[in-house]
């Protein structure tokens, strides 16, 4: 795990080196006819990061993007209207039935289906109509790092593509730089805080939300904590009530117009007395965790993501746990 999270930003640079003509054929098609829905069909981490994917469809585009739940189509068999739908699945594998049904099903009403998977010869590969693959190359471990920070990225260059934004596209072509000096970012105190910690709370907000989700995934699958994600609004509703004493909350708070919230949260938390590891840009007054800054804040969330890998591997291995053994989980998962 920990070796190929710190591949990520050699795949990285590899994958920006590949497909910008399909990426740019791809943006000009919907330029020239936008979609009228847009769907993301994905699980688990892949879902994560058509989350950030969808959220920046949304903020610089306009529209609206839905997640489809795939039983509507796998056991429902809901007739589904596909005409001016965009339907993008993300996946490393390729492989699981329940996202492979859902592309085929759009493809054969007419809509326009992409793939954005590791494996550009999987079965999701050959039931889309544009193919985006990660170019993370193999991944070992049963904890997916690098084609995780490969899905975003590849997420954000179809929205600068769509968008026709060179400012982001530009951006983008200096991330592997900001993610290499990420993956060496001093995060010790994450593991020394939680290395007894049964349950936590993960919180961002708009771009971050995304990252927190999948940072909660990982303090699940490799450490055995009970790790919760919540949006920096959203957990000031029900789940507040739980604070007490102590109460570990990892808060991700890179630049952006949610930082201000995220920061006003970390200090309310610890007034209540919660244990707060704030990650933040270096200089932030209370952030423990630095973040690196790329050339576009909209990116930062990555180089974010890229920091946590190596130090919640090193969590996993202080609570005396194998994070390239999971206990249950396998590397492909095929559900239906």
């Amino acid at each position: 795990m920990l070796s190929e999270a710190r591949e990520a930003p050699a795949a990285i640079a590899r994958a920006l080196a590949a497909d910008g003509e399909t990426l740019a054929a791809l943006g000009r098609v919907l330029r020239a006819e936008p979609p009228s829905a847009v769907l993301t069909v994905a699980r688990g981490s892949s879902d994560h990061a058509a989350h950030f994917m969808a959220y920046l469809v949304m903020a610089r585009l306009g529209r609206l993007v839905t997640s489809l739940p795939m039983s509507l189509v796998t056991l429902y068999s809901s007739r589904l209207q596909c005409e001016g739908l965009l339907s993008l699945a993300f996946s490393q594998s390729g492989q699981s039935p329940d996202l492979v049904a859902p592309q085929r099903f759009f493809r054969a009403g007419g809509a326009r289906t992409v793939a954005v998977v590791n494996d550009p010869a999987s079965p999701l590969a050959e039931a889309a109509q544009w193919v985006l693959p990660l170019h993370a190359g193999a991944e070992r471990s049963v904890a997916a790092t690098k084609s995780y920070i490969a899905q975003l990225v590849a997420g954000a260059r179809f929205v600068a593509q769509w968008q026709g934004d060179a400012t982001l596209q530009s951006a983008l072509e200096a991330l592997p730089e900001a993610l290499e000096s990420a993956a060496y970012a001093d995060w010790t105190p994450l593991a020394e805080t939680l290395i007894d910690a049964d349950r936590l709370f993960v919180i961002g907000r708009g771009l971050s939300l995304a990252v927190a989700m999948e940072a909660a995934l990982k303090f699940k699958e490799v450490c055995g904590i009970q790790a919760e994600a919540f949006s920096g609004a959203e957990v000031k509703h029900g789940p507040m009530a739980l604070i007490d004493e102590g109460y570990p909350m990892l808060v991700f708070a890179p630049r952006g117009p949610a930082q201000a919230g995220l920061l006003a949260l970390a200090d309310e938390m610890r007034q209540r007395g919660a244990r707060v590891l704030l990650a933040a840009p270096a200089g932030t007054p209370g952030a423990e965790l630095p973040l690196i800054a790329t050339a576009n804040e909209d990116l930062d969330a990555i180089s974010a993501i890229q920091s946590f890998y190596p130090a919640v591997e090193a969590l996993a291995r202080a609570r005396g746990l194998d994070p390239d053994a999971p206990r249950h989980l396998s590397k492909v998962t095929r559900t239906h």
